[in-house]
């Protein structure tokens, strides 16, 4: 048989008589638990009387547990398919995953206690024929702040609310917990501070680091009335950075002993408010959360654009582009000397009269220096030079760059007038 989460008894005087339900107390070896306790979503049956006498308290105790098996299964059945049913305790060990101690008393040879059952919910599901599926909500991550003193910790400090969380068994909630380990990082990611940001980029920021959708802040200000004295729960549930309320109600208990017990209930109220949300289409994940803005580029990135995108512009300068009758033409830079106004009109006349050239057209106007042209011509550049020098014009050719002048660094002459050369007529 296995057993684990033995819990010791906690005293629960008067402890629910605002919650109206038995709280399970669990705890692990020493203490609480760091890591929450049974995720796996086993089937769960509390309230279980046992009064078994033995030969030894050990004796009297395992026949208690043997017991309360068998009843758990028999009101496990009955609340699932309506019918009671047994099984043998070979079956029921292999289908028991825990046994949870809610009150026990141990005598020389008697054992009397009240004790929860937990059972495997895949299997016990097959042996009564209902379905086990449970559809959960979206990756929650779960923030337990606690108020005590007038100051609030989630992280900063080990509390009695992270622990009581710890002891939670969400495996039959439908809400996913992202529920964390306070050790490296976390208190300071996570912290009372935390939960007053509003700031979708740094909640993403932490969401991401967990692998949660979205943020549920379990809120609880514990008030004592004086040491050792009764306490007052004032617990609030709550969703997203805005912190959106879902319900918020009061427990009490006679004595600080039971503590415990006053959060344990408290949580199961909590858990039952955020159940109800997610059913109702309430709890969904904040849209703000998936969207991903734009990040700021820095100095150096932007200078690499700039240089990438210059040596795009060098290199359309000599890519060929399709001409409208399908031949092949490259467009380049031509350098021209432009002492006047007339001088430049007379370089783009003689430019556009070359054999080849498609277009010509100034870029960058100079009067008294060098204008540039931006010149698409049918052929390679070697070409273009060619076509240039055998009008005249003097050429120096670079890199995708020709510069031209006519000899002497005149402006090209003007066409002359056509004249009559015909012989008058006789007389």
């Amino acid at each position: 048989m296995q057993l684990s989460r033995i819990s010791l008894t906690i005293g629960l005087a008067g402890a629910l008589a605002l919650a109206g339900a038995s709280v399970v107390v669990a705890q692990g070896p020493g203490g609480a638990s760091a890591v929450p306790i049974d995720a796996s979503g086993s089937f769960e049956v509390s309230g279980v009387q046992v009064d078994v006498s033995g030969k030894t308290a050990e004796i009297a105790r395992q026949g208690g547990w043997r017991i309360a098996q068998r009843k758990g299964w028999e009101m496990l059945s009955q609340r699932l398919t309506g019918k009671k049913s047994s099984l043998g305790d070979s079956a029921l060990d292999a289908l028991v995953t825990g046994i949870v101690v809610e009150r026990e008393q141990i005598g020389p040879n008697r054992y009397v206690a009240k004790l929860g059952v937990l059972f495997d919910r895949g299997r016990a599901g097959a042996i009564l024929g209902v379905s086990t599926a449970v559809s959960r909500s979206a990756p929650m991550l779960l923030v337990p702040l606690e108020f005590s003193g007038g100051v609030g910790r989630v992280f900063e400090r080990e509390t009695a609310w992270s622990r009581a969380w710890n002891r939670f068994r969400s495996g039959g909630s439908t809400i996913d917990y992202v529920r964390l380990r306070p050790t490296g990082s976390d208190a300071m990611l996570v912290n009372a501070g935390q939960t007053l940001r509003r700031g979708r980029n740094w909640w993403r920021t932490v969401l991401d680091q967990y692998g949660a959708s979205d943020v549920l802040v379990a809120e609880v200000q514990l008030r004592r009335e004086y040491p050792g004295g009764p306490i007052i729960g004032i617990f609030a549930a709550n969703h997203g950075p805005d912190k959106r309320p879902i319900t918020s109600f009061a427990l009490r208990v006679d004595n600080g002993e039971s503590l415990d017990a006053l959060l344990d209930a408290g949580i199961q109220r909590l858990d039952q408010a955020y159940q109800k949300a997610l059913a109702s289409g309430t709890l969904r994940p904040d849209p703000l959360l998936a969207v991903r803005p734009p990040v700021a580029k820095t100095a150096e990135q932007l200078a690499a654009e700039a240089e990438a995108a210059a040596a795009a512009a060098a290199a359309a300068a000599v890519t060929p582009e399709a001409s409208a009758s399908g031949t092949a033409s490259a467009t380049y830079t031509v350098q021209v000397e432009t002492p006047n106004v007339a001088a430049l009109n007379a370089s783009e006349s003689a430019i556009r009269g070359v054999p080849g050239i498609r277009s010509a057209a100034t870029t960058s106007l100079a009067l008294g220096g060098i204008s540039v042209m931006r010149v698409a011509f049918d052929g390679p550049q070697a070409s273009l030079r060619s076509a240039l020098e055998a009008r005249g014009w003097q050429v120096q050719e670079g890199a995708g760059v020709l510069r031209i002048r006519r000899g002497g660094g005149s402006a090209p002459a003007a066409s002359p007038s056509p004249q009559n050369t015909a012989t008058p007529a006789a007389k």
